[in-house]
């Protein structure tokens, strides 16, 4: 099937994508209340795909994470920071060692996300949003 150079069918399409909004009210943030219903989805999604890379949820959640992102940005901007950099400062914060963040991972595992060898994959994030009661954003 051939997709991709087959024409858009916006009498088709435009039921459908009114059907999905008023569903789940996916659409640029607009307010506080909104962006709050977005973190929530955001993380049902995450618990949903269960940190599976190939689940057919994926997508969506990359649109919401990019959602969310765009909103925070504009909305409540941090100083420039890296996931990692999040993490060392919660860390930090909750004065915990390499080891005591088990839920991601060996301490191996910890300390090559920490000096930026090994990227944090979906889990990770999910249970680093948990654990600290933040965005999953955060890490991202």
């Amino acid at each position: 099937m051939e997709v991709m150079n087959a024409p858009i069918d916006m009498q088709h399409i435009l039921p459908a994508w009114e059907q999905f909004r008023a569903a789940t009210d996916i659409a640029p943030i607009r307010d506080e209340a909104h962006y709050a219903r977005m973190t929530t989805m955001l993380e049902a999604l995450l618990e949903e795909t269960g940190g599976d890379e190939r689940h057919p949820l994926m997508g969506l959640v990359d649109i919401v994470g990019d959602l969310i992102e765009d909103y925070e940005t504009e909305h409540h901007p941090l100083p420039e920071t890296s996931g990692v950099e999040a993490l060392k400062f919660l860390m930090a914060q909750h004065g915990l060692k390499q080891g005591d963040l088990a839920e991601i991972g060996s301490q191996g595992v910890v300390s090559e996300i920490l000096t930026g060898k090994r990227e944090l994959n979906v889990r990770q994030v999910r249970a680093l949003s948990a654990r600290f009661g933040v965005s999953a954003s955060t890490f991202l």
